[in-house]
């Protein structure tokens, strides 16, 4: 997919924007794993805004998102692999 085509959905403003920035962060892999919160920070968008984004994202088949895990158990950010 190409950024034009981004714009080109049906998604509401908040997933594109999120999917740009998750884009722009990525690695060669199409990978990155920035916390929600910063996400939110950077975008100026509340945390369940970006949180209902990534959903969008989701369910539309533009993403796909990991747990990550810490080595002692505990939770650390999401990985966000960019499928288109």
């Amino acid at each position: 997919m190409t950024r034009k085509e981004i714009f080109e959905t049906e998604l509401p403003h908040r997933a594109v924007a999120v999917y740009l920035y998750l884009e722009t962060r990525a690695d060669r892999e199409r990978t990155c794993y920035p916390a929600i919160g910063t996400i939110a920070r950077e975008l100026h968008l509340s945390v369940s805004t970006v949180k209902r984004a990534i959903h969008d994202l989701e369910c539309a088949g533009f993403i796909q998102k990991k747990q990550r895990w810490r080595e002692n158990g505990g939770k650390s950010s999401l990985l966000y692999e960019i499928i288109k």
